[in-house]
């Protein structure tokens, strides 16, 4: 019990140190275009977190993570812009619309017994078919998207200096971790990778499969939809093409892979490399598409053949051994 409890006391406290250090990026940044690119990593790093919950510890792969992003941004954007709804409160209803897309989603699939590569292709064609709607949807602006007004003021979750949106992301950032540290060490977190590991035998053992399941997408869900929720409250603007277009998704699938499937750090981790890798290439290749998609192609095939457990697995592997090494 008292290792349990210094295992926790140990993994929050570098949460905790990890975050102190990235709020100390924004005074050793001048550019604007650095900090928005930070910014939008973060927010790709969040959706990864909500992915990693649901396809790290769960086992359920999924392909259309854009379905709960895009909820989270439309929500609140027309929240704001139809229902003159406080941009404040209208972020947290965001964030449990997604969640309550998620558990419908959940519902659909999981009640037909849908896993693997059918759950996959569903949550992507949901996805699809949300990005078709809010495409020809007069009420969410259509083709030209909606448009949130610039009205910079505390109270109406804009600010003059992004450092303070940067903070905020970073908060939720935290939070996410520690949402992840907790799966890691509660019961829950023990049934979803009884679930992700054998899901018959986790049944024969008396574990609610569908209940877990459900649980599990819908907090996937809504830390997806907030980074949705942050992504159009920063840029003032979503359309369907950004907010359920396939970039989130493959994003936020890549970033937990790459980093290690699973793990507290590991989506951050990727989502930071791969957002970084890609402004590298656009900004080496210019014109030249799909440079960037080609890199990410690139980095996963040799992370699935030198790391299969991802880049923090492959650290965490190679401290375990030199720390093996040194007390014999």
């Amino acid at each position: 019990m008292n290792g349990r409890r210094t295992e926790a006391v140990r993994s929050y406290g570098l949460i905790l140190a990890v975050a102190a250090c990235a709020s100390l990026a924004p005074l050793f940044v001048g550019s604007n275009v650095a900090l928005n690119a930070m910014i939008t990593a973060l927010i790709i790093a969040l959706a990864a977190q909500g992915w990693n919950v649901l396809g790290g510890f769960g086992g359920q792969f999924s392909f259309g993570h854009a379905a709960f992003f895009g909820a989270g941004a439309y929500a609140v954007a027309l929240l704001q812009t139809k229902f003159a709804i406080n941009p404040w409160l209208a972020f947290a209803m965001a964030i449990a619309f997604a969640g309550l897309v998620g558990l419908a989603i959940g519902y659909l699939s999981f009640r037909s017994g849908l896993r693997g590569s059918y759950f996959a292709l569903v949550t992507l064609a949901f996805a699809e078919v949300f990005r078709i709607v809010a495409n020809a949807s007069p009420f969410t602006g259509g083709a030209a998207g909606t448009l949130i007004p610039l009205r910079i003021s505390p109270a109406n979750f804009q600010f003059s200096d992004r450092a303070v949106f940067f903070d905020l992301l970073l908060a939720a950032i935290v939070a996410s971790l520690c949402i992840t540290q907790w799966l890691k060490l509660s019961r829950f977190g023990a049934y979803l990778i009884a679930v992700r590991e054998n899901e018959n035998a986790a049944q024969a053992l008396g574990v609610d499969v569908l209940d877990v399941k459900l649980k599990a997408i819908t907090l996937s869900a809504a830390m997806t939809g907030a980074a949705g929720a942050f992504y159009a409250q920063y840029f003032l603007f979503i359309d369907a093409s950004i907010a359920f277009g396939p970039w989130i998704s493959v994003e936020a699938l890549l970033a937990p892979i790459i980093g290690g499937l699973g793990t507290v750090f590991g989506p951050l981790f990727g989502a930071v490399i791969l957002h970084f890798l890609g402004e590298i290439a656009k900004s080496i290749g210019g014109r030249i598409p799909g440079l960037d998609l080609a890199l990410y192609g690139a980095l996963l095939i040799l992370v699935i053949a030198f790391a299969r457990n991802g880049l923090m697995g492959m650290i965490s592997a190679r401290s375990a051994r030199t720390t093996g090494r040194g007390a014999a």
